[in-house]
């Protein structure tokens, strides 16, 4: 199995988010999945923005819904590439995100969500004086 059909796959990941189902969503997703975010580096700080595993990808995910009750997810477009997907959305503040997603034997083993700079972030992309635009805009640090 390769890289799924790459406008299902859209359809469910984006559904599932919207439905706030972080158990449909991590079917998509390698045990040992590697997943980087600016996003996760708000989250769970210690983590540095990467996240290791399905495991802990699930804890960072359900985390960041319980911080973040009106996330909504807005598909503009899907791009394919050689084993890899790319998920390009706007959330529901109106920010742009991109999800690079790379397959192996059908899941993702290696994610990136992508988000377009902010001019009150610094070069690490931390904020300076309001949010982001992220994915889960809007998220506390303690969280959880």
């Amino acid at each position: 199995m390769g890289t799924p059909e790459p406008e299902s796959f859209a359809d469910h990941w984006i559904r599932a988010w919207n439905n706030r189902d972080v158990e449909a969503v991590l079917t998509h997703y390698a045990d040992d999945v590697v997943f980087t975010s600016p996003t996760a580096r708000r989250v769970v700080p210690a983590r540095g923005g990467t996240i290791y595993g399905k495991h802990e990808l699930r804890e960072y995910w359900t985390r960041a819904l319980r911080g973040n009750q009106g996330l909504h997810f807005e598909l503009v477009g899907v791009y394919q590439g050689v084993d890899t997907i790319v998920l390009h959305y706007r959330n529901q503040v109106g920010a742009f995100v991109n999800e690079v997603l790379t397959f192996r034997d059908g899941l993702v083993a290696v994610g990136h969500a992508t988000h377009r700079r902010a001019p009150d972030e610094d070069a690490a992309g931390e904020p300076q004086a309001r949010a982001s635009g992220s994915a889960f805009e809007g998220i506390r640090r303690d969280v959880g």
